[in-house]
């Protein structure tokens, strides 16, 4: 899967879930934490999702903002994640 996929993906989550997003017509590389659109438990909701959608695990160490600001940074870590569990 290409990260454009899983930007398309996690995007449609996003917009769908999180009310705020559509509202603010949130672009891939903006800030979801600074502008309020994720919080903790949106995080948990986020990383729930991923792991059943894309089959991976994150971990405690991983739930860092640089992974979780953006739909871009989302797609970059989901896809780093995904490699290393092809291996």
């Amino acid at each position: 899967m290409t990260n454009n996929n899983f930007k398309d993906k996690v995007s449609a989550h996003i917009m769908e879930k999180f009310p705020l997003a559509r509202k603010r017509h949130i672009q891939a590389g903006e800030s979801l934490l600074g502008s309020g659109v994720l919080d903790s438990l949106g995080i948990l909701d986020l990383v729930h999702y991923l792991e059943a959608e894309f089959s991976i695990t994150v971990t405690d160490e991983e739930l860092l903002p640089e992974n979780f600001d953006s739909i871009d940074s989302i797609a970059e870590f989901v896809q780093r994640k995904t490699a290393v569990n092809k291996r």
